[in-house]
């Protein structure tokens, strides 16, 4: 099989080979390449130590020298070229305490994850597989090279990697690999919350985030999300739903497109309704007010996970307002109270977070729930074609009208523009300057 490298990546491993070294494209721009996908990037290892590779090559950058890494320039592109190495003992399950350089290909691939991330390839050698990856892409599996424990000893979160590439490639998890995943999965606790960060979203991001089921079956969602433990273990009986909170909020998940804020806020939805629980005399679950509950705790696993505040303001107002409209359609004054809050352009994620949330949910008067769903949006797009007001900016009359009418800025001014607003909202049409200017003077 003979896969295409950039160009540039190829002119870096001809120098290497001209240069009496062995170069090879490794990890996961080689099994991306054979499965028909889009290699994010060419990662390049060779037998030349870091100094070679700087005096073969006229533009380079130290990006990484201490484990072996140059960056090396091909126009304005940049390939990491970093020289097979041995890592020394992992005492933090985190990182290797010292890596020692090596001429041996085999010994710089065994020290890799998982066989599907172990091979190496150039035009001039083909594919170099040493621990049957290509066997384990065509057989659909996730399976550590080597002994399971000793990869996972290494680095613990491959535990997590492994969930977020099955549920990237599809793949399931090879027995072995996913016994030492349980056993060890205690020491994800040693891994800082930036890298389970990226390996949740790129999980929930993929085309099967229902793999986070996986990772709560074995014993991995304890360590590192354990609100969604508790979200598995509680039931919903209730003619609305046909599934407990977790898997639930997993539908949810898979039904909205696959964007970051919007996952989270799809697996985050009802992460209130444990803590608000109640149960009635005909035996049926209720979780009044789970969405206001839902916010400060949405607000604490994301910030433990050391998100950005624009996404965790935005996720929790999707969690605050998921639920908006249920039961009846709500007036449009309610409509314009709740965009003055949440601003009209944001509207349309609480609608798409409804519509994920009901298909997560049963058919009991689904249709129903459509058409009100329908209805509410329907309401929305009219106040923004009418450009209703909503917010005390789009006023006709603003602070400095009421400075020249008298009015100091401050509280009272402030109070004066919110009863305006109110006023506003209740009836669009009472936005008029003239009219404004006399309720004012009526004050």
């Amino acid at each position: 099989m003979r896969i295409d490298i950039p160009e540039g990546a190829n002119k870096v491993i001809e120098g290497l080979e001209a240069a009496g070294y062995e170069a090879y494209i490794v990890g996961g721009c080689v099994r991306d390449s054979i499965l028909g996908r889009e290699p994010g990037d060419w990662d390049i290892t060779t037998s030349a130590r870091p100094e070679q590779v700087k005096e073969i090559f006229r533009r380079t950058v130290d990006t990484g020298i201490e484990h072996g890494t140059v960056t090396v320039m091909m126009g304005k592109e940049g390939y990491e070229v970093t020289t097979y190495r041995i890592d020394g003992e992992y005492s933090d399950h985190r990182r290797p305490d010292q890596v020692e350089f090596t001429a041996s290909l085999e010994e710089d691939l065994k020290r890799r994850d998982f066989t599907i991330n172990a091979m190496a390839y150039s035009h001039s050698k083909g594919i170099i597989d040493m621990f049957g990856g290509v066997q384990d892409l065509n057989d659909k599996v996730i399976r550590a090279v080597g002994v399971a424990r000793d990869r996972f000893d290494e680095d613990a979160l491959r535990i997590l990697r492994a969930i977020r590439f099955a549920g990237q490639l599809g793949f399931d998890i090879e027995r072995d690999t996913r016994k030492a995943m349980i056993i060890q999965a205690q020491y994800l606790k040693d891994i800082s919350a930036e890298r389970i960060r990226v390996e949740l979203t790129k999980l929930l991001v993929s085309d099967h985030p229902d793999k986070l089921l996986e990772a709560y079956v074995t014993g991995i969602t304890a360590y590192i999300l354990p609100e969604f433990d508790k979200m598995m273990e509680q039931p919903q009986n209730n003619q609305y739903h046909r599934y407990n909170v977790g898997v639930h909020s997993i539908e949810a998940v898979k039904n909205i497109r696959a964007d970051v804020t919007m996952r989270w806020a799809a697996l985050l939805h009802d992460i209130g309704k444990p803590s608000t629980h109640t149960v009635d005399e005909n035996g049926t679950d209720h979780f009044y007010d789970h969405q206001i509950a839902g916010v400060p705790l949405a607000e604490a696993v994301l910030r433990r996970l050391k998100f950005d505040n624009n996404t965790i303001k935005d996720v929790c107002k999707l969690v605050r307002w998921h639920d908006f409209g249920m039961g009846c359609v709500p007036k449009k004054n309610t409509i314009r109270k709740l965009l003055g809050e949440v601003g009209k352009d944001f509207f349309p994620y609480i609608i798409e977070i409804k519509k994920a949330d009901m298909a997560a949910q049963s058919d009991y008067k689904l249709e129903k729930r459509q058409s009100q769903l329908a209805e509410l949006e329907k309401k929305y797009e009219e106040v923004v074609a009418d450009a209703d007001c909503v917010r005390i900016k789009d006023l006709k009359v603003n602070g400095g009208d009421l400075i020249k009418m008298g009015i100091k800025p401050g509280p009272q001014m402030g109070e004066i523009l919110q009863k305006l607003l109110d006023m506003v909202i209740e009836d669009p049409e009472k936005n008029d300057r003239e009219y404004l200017i006399e309720q004012v003077k009526m004050m």
